[in-house]
């Protein structure tokens, strides 16, 4: 294998359409003759990230996880043969197979990296190359680590279907079925002639805006104007390798590196249940789970490039990662890993507890309370239990100029928010008539406003980055129903739970999902901060301590509570009721109101 051309000074986005700005260009010959476009960014001294794109894509597909990537790492990427600026096999049938693709890549991994392995990362058939790559003896000790987005080895997948079919149960049947109808498109580019009569005329020029309406996929030089005949050659991918592999799959295909699974959750290509036995094969095996169809290099590139950047990171280092004894990994660290989560409220009870859950899923925190040293606390504590990087924040939530400059802050220090978590909300007892102006004020502030607040700043900012996230709101079991003991409460908690129903609405299509969280009496200190209406100082005192007394009794950690958020952003549910009475509200107010209603009027005693 030979290099042809060399690194060329920086180009500055001439050539054909979808150059990359800032890209020392080369060109490299394989031994069959087949020339590959290179584009190269970043420190040749730092750690080599190779990125292969997938079908019908091109190198430019990666151009935002490249931006994102080459400030701390030598990036290389290059067109698969026969798409964009690398020149096609001839004949083309038989030139496209998976040994001769693992050819294509040594020669790039031999000119960009010639004394280090590379940190390979693939997407689509970029992926199903990737596997190859990673498990075939030639290219051992040349690869250092694989990320695997939306592709899976097609030896992988011949076995997992022959396991299936050889004790077909109804749910592996139905695994089976349900795959096989998810790969309709493979199908039809095993036709001859018309895949590439149909690239090359209408779904050719309606592509871009296909990806666009499906999934939301932005511009930006993507795809290119080489698609039509990139797209027309790349169907002899499916067709050299796919009927051959999955009737002769190869039985050595373990993994000799470690690898990353991220799987979007939402992709309609794949299913998940593909990756099922995915550690037989790949014994050093780290799994993701992305919220998200199958474009993720361009609808998710901040996401991605922070996983990439953590896992190459860690296996740059000689020997393994260090793990904290006893620690055993968070059931949701493959979700939220990386990611940002902001949580208000965060310095005591739920708020803490979420904050704390979210950081053993590996999660970056920012704990915000109008409590500087509780918010503080917080953090620290949640970088001790597992938090890559927390921080701590100190505003008052009904304060929206303050929260305004928290987004900012927030934004320039540390990224746009995936996770958004309003749960700061104070207390408040005394019946109607006992309750001023002033108390409806401060309880409206915090427990609605604050909501307000928190979704327009930082929901803007999810919706303007267009790469989803979650809001949750704390609303409370008092939002299903009437109550003469709490009414300013249970009425700015309605408020919270309709607020989000109306926002979960409106922002589905940014694919940004809300969630109300709705807990009854948990063990918290917001007792002592609620205010009662209309009795003296005495009364109030003796009411608050049987209120402290009976959440203590109830005995509801505030754990549970931030399990249930996790899982809520994890299956993104809509309203989610937290301990039994929540249940038991909820269920009232559907089917039973006049019940609820009734059980309103009661007057409990003083």
């Amino acid at each position: 294998m030979s290099e042809a051309g060399s690194a060329g000074g920086e180009a500055e986005g001439g050539g054909r359409e979808g150059s990359l700005p800032g890209a020392r260009e080369r060109r490299v010959r394989t031994r069959e003759g087949v020339e590959l476009s290179v584009a190269e960014f970043g420190d040749t001294a730092r750690p080599t990230i190779v990125l292969v794109h997938g079908y019908p894509d091109s190198k430019e597909v990666w151009s935002e996880v490249v931006r994102r990537l080459r400030g701390r790492f030598h990036v290389v990427l290059y067109d698969v043969r026969g798409c964009g600026g690398s020149t096609a096999p001839k004949p083309l049938r038989g030139g496209f197979t998976l040994e001769k693709l693992t050819d294509d890549f040594l020669a790039v991994a031999d000119a960009v990296s010639p004394e280090r392995p590379v940190h390979l990362v693939g997407h689509d058939w970029g992926s199903v190359q990737g596997w190859e790559f990673t498990t075939v003896q030639r290219t051992k000790g040349r690869i250092a680590s694989f990320t695997s987005l939306s592709g899976p080895s097609l030896d992988h997948f011949a076995h997992w279907i022959r396991k299936r079919a050889a004790r077909p149960t109804p749910r592996r049947a139905a695994q089976l079925l349900g795959q096989g109808l998810k790969s309709w498109y493979v199908y039809m580019l095993h036709t001859p002639v018309l895949p590439e009569l149909a690239w090359k005329g209408p779904l050719g020029r309606s592509w871009p805006r296909i990806l666009e309406r499906l999934e939301k996929v932005p511009g930006g030089g993507y795809p290119t104007s080489s698609l039509p005949t990139d797209a027309a050659r790349g169907a002899w991918l499916y067709r050299d390798n796919i009927r051959s592999r999955l009737r002769s799959p190869r039985s050595d295909c373990y993994a000799h590196a470690p690898v990353q699974l991220i799987t979007p959750t939402g992709d309609p290509y794949l299913s998940e249940r593909l990756y099922d036995d995915l550690e037989l094969w790949a014994p050093r095996l780290t799994r993701r789970t992305l919220v998200a169809k199958h474009w993720v290099p361009r609808t998710r590139p901040d996401q991605l490039a922070r996983w990439i950047d953590e896992f190459v990171s860690r296996h740059s280092t000689p020997g393994p990662a260090p793990r904290e004894p006893g620690r055993q990994p968070h059931p949701y660290a493959g979700r939220f890993a990386g990611q940002l989560v902001l949580v208000t409220g965060a310095g005591s009870g739920i708020g803490r507890a979420t904050a704390l859950a979210f950081a053993e899923a590996g999660a970056r925190i920012v704990a915000v309370d109008l409590d500087a040293q509780g918010a503080a606390r917080t953090a620290e504590e949640a970088r001790r239990r597992g938090a890559p990087a927390a921080w701590a924040e100190t505003v008052d939530v009904g304060d929206g100029q303050a929260m305004e400059k928290l987004a900012e802050k927030v934004a320039a220090e540390h990224g746009t928010v995936d996770v958004l978590v309003n749960n700061a909300g104070i207390g408040a007892a005394g019946s109607f008539m006992d309750t001023g102006v002033e108390d409806w004020s401060r309880i409206l502030d915090v427990n609605l406003w604050g909501v307000i607040h928190g979704c327009r700043t930082f929901g803007r900012q999810m919706a303007e980055r267009g790469q989803g996230g979650h809001i949750v709101n704390t609303a409370s079991a008092a939002a299903f129903g009437p109550n003469r003991i709490i009414p300013a409460y249970a009425t700015s908690k309605a408020a919270v739970l309709m607020l989000s129903d109306c926002l979960r609405a409106e922002l589905a299509g940014e694919g940004i999902g809300v969630s109300a969280i709705c807990p009854g009496v948990v063990s918290t200190n917001i007792t002592a901060a609620t205010r009662f209406m209309g009795v003296d100082g005495e009364t109030a005192q003796r009411l608050q301590g049987r209120a402290s007394r009976f959440h203590a009794r109830r005995n509801y950690a505030p754990s549970r509570v931030a399990d249930a958020v996790l899982r809520a952003v994890v299956r993104n549910q809509a309203v989610v009721p937290v301990t039994p009475e929540a249940h038991g509200a909820r269920a009232l107010s559907r089917f039973a109101p006049r019940v609820l209603r009734g059980l309103a009027r009661l007057q409990p005693p003083r």
